[in-house]
């Protein structure tokens, strides 16, 4: 007689629960769409303002990019990305608001303690996380053309979340050109087109600049288009730490734009990295417990 009025209750706090999130979810996307709405207001009302004012004020555009390209731009993007461009495996990362990104050039056999042991061994270092502190030290390394081996790197998506691990090798001491690779952990039981197993994917690019993309114009680093050679560098410098197989041509290979509107080129061969012991040194995490 007791079981009813648990059930009862129960369900009582389940549907609460499914009620709070929908009215959360509810809230969020007002939220969303009265920025975008109030963004465009004000980019109209500030432009109106600038042409009818014959003295020209810079400090109005600043305000009118600024709007643009982190408020607007992005909210436009997303909604347009949910549409047109597929949420599954397609041999490409996505960007923060939705954009086609990186190829996917890279696959590893090993554990992500393993893959840490090895990439640090052969002289990559570890990007710091994304955070306010860690953007306010690269925007000014950056201007100041300060090095800084271990900066951050934007969050690109996999698998619908945004990369397990990232390393980098700084070019010139400065952080605006880098060597990086960004990995994700594949989900329990997934696959790679073709039947194979692996347990992490990565995409290595080569940041040659700073610039704005030209899909958000927001500020970010520009890829050099020859995303194949970036890749090469990856694997060449895991040789002694892997073992090599190469898919040819597992996808097609072909021209694009990533997330930041740059030209990218891949012939679209997969090397699949075996991580081996030797690859992780003496006194490294192994991955085993």
């Amino acid at each position: 007689m007791n079981e009813a009025p648990r059930a009862r209750r129960g369900g009582t706090g389940r549907g609460s629960g499914h009620l709070a999130s929908t009215v959360v979810l509810l809230a969020q996307r007002l939220f969303f769409l009265l920025a975008v709405v109030l963004s465009g207001w004000a980019i109209y009302a500030l432009f109106l303002e600038e042409v009818d004012d014959g003295v020209r004020q810079p400090w109005v555009f600043v305000i009118i990019w600024a709007l643009a390209a982190y408020v607007l731009v992005p909210r436009i993007n997303r909604l347009l990305t949910r549409v047109y461009v597929p949420d599954y495996f397609i041999g490409r990362t996505r960007t923060a608001d939705g954009l086609l990104g990186d190829p996917v050039n890279l696959a590893v056999i090993g554990t992500v303690p393993d893959l840490r042991a090895a990439m640090l061994s052969a002289g990559w270092i570890e990007a710091d996380p994304l955070t306010l502190r860690t953007s306010l030290r690269i925007i000014t390394a950056s201007v100041l053309r300060r090095s800084y081996p271990s900066a951050p790197v934007s969050p690109l998506f996999v698998f619908g979340r945004k990369q397990d691990l990232a390393f980098e090798q700084e070019v010139a001491g400065t952080p605006w050109q880098r060597h990086h690779v960004r990995f994700w952990t594949c989900p329990p039981g997934w696959i790679l087109p073709g039947g194979f197993d692996v347990d992490l994917v990565g995409a290595a690019t080569f940041d040659r600049s700073v610039g704005l993309s030209l899909f958000t114009f927001q500020v970010t680093h520009r890829v050099a288009a020859r995303t194949d050679d970036e890749r090469d560098w990856v694997v060449t410098s895991l040789r002694s730490r892997a073992d090599v197989r190469t898919i040819r041509h597992f996808s097609s290979g072909y021209h694009s734009r990533n997330g930041g509107g740059d030209a990218i080129e891949t012939d679209g061969d997969l090397p699949i990295l075996t991580l081996t012991p030797q690859g992780v040194p003496d006194g490294a995490p192994d991955g085993s417990d």
